[in-house]
């Protein structure tokens, strides 16, 4: 009986899912993935270690394509990752240990992540411990696949992992921008329906938030009270951008109007 399965959805991740599945290869049961069509040799590495691949569309929400990956699973739990993700070797023996114990009734645990960004993670700014949840039961949990930073929805009681999930999801500033357009698109699509069936005045106030409100907000509070300042320059930056995304969103959702 397979008692770990880590699923994956991917797209055009020949550079990270390699380093990826090394991590894992050694602690789960079986590798499931689902892949939206890359044009690169992401397959390839993933079946080099053993991983069942699904292909489909790159849909526009991924995490469609990760609840695909869920439901194919076989393990009596289940690990989902991203391909830019890595499982320390710490982290490892805490998850082996929480999910061989037979006496548990916790169905999923959150599990603190480090991000890596420009060089360095970032322990500040709100980006640390960043909890997700990511450890589950197969059959407890879904993914609602309505929203880019949504979490898995468990059945049950969960608890807390002590070791960090390491992220590095931009390799150079050049895929961070990549990436951050990628998801102002998807939020700007988010802002459209919400907005279908809102009056003028509604709309004019909503409009207010996103591109004044809203970063502002976000800025004062990552860079100043949650000391993203102590990261460095790097820390700034993620700030900056992450508060940009409020107004750019809005105005891609007028730009397609």
């Amino acid at each position: 009986m397979k008692k770990l399965s880590v699923v994956l959805a991917v797209y055009n991740e020949e550079e990270s899912i390699g380093r990826c599945l090394e991590s894992v290869k050694d602690l789960v049961d079986e590798i499931v993935v689902v892949d939206g069509t890359s044009n690169d040799r992401t397959v390839e590495i993933a079946r080099r270690f053993g991983a069942r691949v699904k292909i489909t569309t790159n849909k526009p929400n991924f995490h469609i394509n990760k609840q695909m990956a869920i439901d194919m699973a076989e393990g009596s739990w289940i690990l989902q990752m991203d391909a830019d993700e890595v499982v320390s070797p710490r982290l490892a023996s805490e998850i082996k240990s929480k999910i061989q114990n037979p006496k548990s009734e916790i169905n999923g645990y959150w599990m603190p992540r480090k991000n890596y960004f420009l060089g360095r993670f970032l322990m500040k700014g709100g980006q640390y411990p960043d909890y997700t949840l990511r450890l589950y039961r197969r059959g407890k949990g879904r993914l609602p696949q309505k929203d880019v930073h949504e979490q898995a929805e468990v059945e049950g009681k969960v608890g807390y992992l002590k070791n960090a999930l390491l992220h590095y999801p931009y390799k150079d500033f050049a895929t961070y921008i990549k990436k951050w357009g990628r998801y102002n698109n998807l939020i700007s699509t988010q802002i459209e329906e919400e907005l279908k069936s809102k009056n003028g005045i509604t709309k004019l106030g909503y409009g207010f938030g996103y591109l004044f409100i809203k970063p502002a907000h976000w800025l004062l509070t990552t860079y100043g009270r949650h000391k993203g300042f102590m990261d460095s320059w790097q820390g700034f930056i993620f700030s900056l951008f992450s508060a940009l995304r409020f107004p750019i969103s809005y105005i891609e959702y007028l730009r397609r109007k």
